[in-house]
């Protein structure tokens, strides 16, 4: 009984049966070039499908109208890139900035980013304000609601958008100051959103709107990038 050839070694007699009958060998066969001999013992072959398992993640959490997010603000890009080289200690990414300025496509982007590099391990969460003040109202559940808390607590990416939209209470402000400050001791990199502008004086500004304590950590934890320009939507829509 012969011995089955590894499938480099077929692979490289079939590349020169095509040579020898005059047929191109960057013929593509099922995504990959026939002179490609890489596979689960190449490096770059994991990282591919690391890659793929990332990326069919991010558009898990990604809504249909961010699925071609792509990030062309630079800091927001340096973010990303030091999330991929060593996600302990990027810290986190506040994007600023007037409504329809492309705050949210970016923050979609920046986590595409970081999904493309193929991590050895992606999870990430995204979630409006309104959404995660919606999540963690009491529902007479026992329990339900911490849970979820510690869920997004500790998610290893988190994209909160619109931070301080909404009508302030005690309880929103305990919710985000919790959320906040587990992320900022276990530093975990986190995006987020914002209408208002971080503390400039004016008001109301995020200060204003969630209090001393979280936005003294925002302050240590997160690189500022203010967005500005036109109303994007109503730009498109003329």
């Amino acid at each position: 009984m012969s011995t089955p050839q590894p499938l480099n070694a077929v692979m490289v007699r079939m590349e020169r049966v095509l040579r020898q009958r005059g047929i191109p060998v960057d013929t593509v066969v099922g995504g990959d070039r026939l002179d490609d001999v890489s596979g689960p013992g190449d490096r770059e072959w994991h990282r591919r499908q690391r890659r793929e398992v990332a990326v069919g993640r991010w558009q898990a959490i990604t809504p249909a109208r961010y699925r071609n997010a792509v990030v062309q603000e630079p800091r927001a890009r340096a973010w990303s890139d030091a999330v991929s080289r060593d996600a302990s200690s990027a810290g986190a990414l506040l994007l600023t900035g007037t409504t329809g300025t492309g705050k949210t496509h970016t923050a979609f982007g920046a986590l595409r980013l970081i999904a493309e590099t193929g991590p050895v391990w992606f999870q990430a969460a995204a979630l409006t304000s309104a959404q995660l003040y919606g999540k963690l109202r009491p529902n007479g559940v026992p329990g339900s609601t911490e849970a979820e808390l510690r869920r997004l607590c500790a998610v290893p990416l988190l994209l909160l958008d619109d931070l301080g939209a909404g009508k302030s209470s005690e309880w929103t402000e305990e919710v985000t100051y919790r959320l906040i400050d587990y992320r900022y001791v276990h530093c975990l990199p986190t995006v987020f959103t914002s209408n208002f502008p971080a503390r400039d004086g004016t008001s109301p500004d995020l200060h204003s709107q969630l209090g001393e304590r979280v936005t003294s950590r925002l302050a240590e934890m997160t690189t500022i990038v203010p967005m500005v320009g036109p109303d994007r939507r109503q730009r498109d829509a003329a």
